[in-house]
């Protein structure tokens, strides 16, 4: 190796380690502002962005989607566990805010409005939860079978209406839709 190669490689060496003690030092005295009410710094954002995606679309790729989604009941079953679960923070196809995803940081999607784009990625996320996002891991509590219910189901919420999902729900909002949601 030449003198040239190997001071070049030195220097990217010792600058990569100043600049990772540098890093490390500023985490470690707590500058970072980590309230839930200050946005990430851009470049903060947009790594966490990249790896949160990057992570769970590779860790989706062993999932098997069951052919079954689009079965009634099990949309059904979906519906009432979605209903129950997760309109706090993703909202139901009548709400366009709730008190608790107010306070989160950053913003879950609104899958009441959206749904998914892969369904085996919705499953594994739906199972294993996301690191610091306050989306929990239902996997340690639900079986597989009612997380695929809930991959049914936000297969079909974008095309329902709000009347459809409550009666998917169960809930008495089925015989009042025209009542407004708070």
């Amino acid at each position: 190796m030449s003198p040239t190669v190997r001071g070049f490689l030195i220097g990217v060496v010792t600058v990569a380690a100043v600049a990772g003690a540098a890093a490390y030092a500023y985490v470690g005295a707590g500058l970072y502002p980590i309230g839930a009410d200050v946005p990430h710094a851009p470049l903060t954002l947009h790594m966490i962005d990249r790896l949160r995606d990057s992570a769970t679309e590779r860790a989706a790729q062993s999932v098997r989607v069951p052919a079954n989604l689009d079965d009634a009941s099990m949309v059904a079953s979906g519906a009432r566990e979605y209903a129950e679960e997760c309109t706090g923070c993703h909202l139901a196809p009548d709400q366009t805010h709730s008190a608790l995803r107010a306070g989160l940081y950053p913003q879950p999607p609104d899958l009441g409005h959206e749904g998914i784009d892969n369904d085996a990625e919705a499953f594994w996320i739906i199972k294993h939860g996301i690191k610091m996002s306050a989306m929990p891991a239902w996997g340690r509590t639900h079986s597989d079978p009612q997380l695929w219910s809930l991959v049914a189901f936000l297969r079909k919420v974008p095309n329902m209406t709000p009347a459809q999902y409550h009666v998917l729900a169960g809930d008495d909002k089925a015989l009042a839709p025209d009542v407004p949601a708070h």
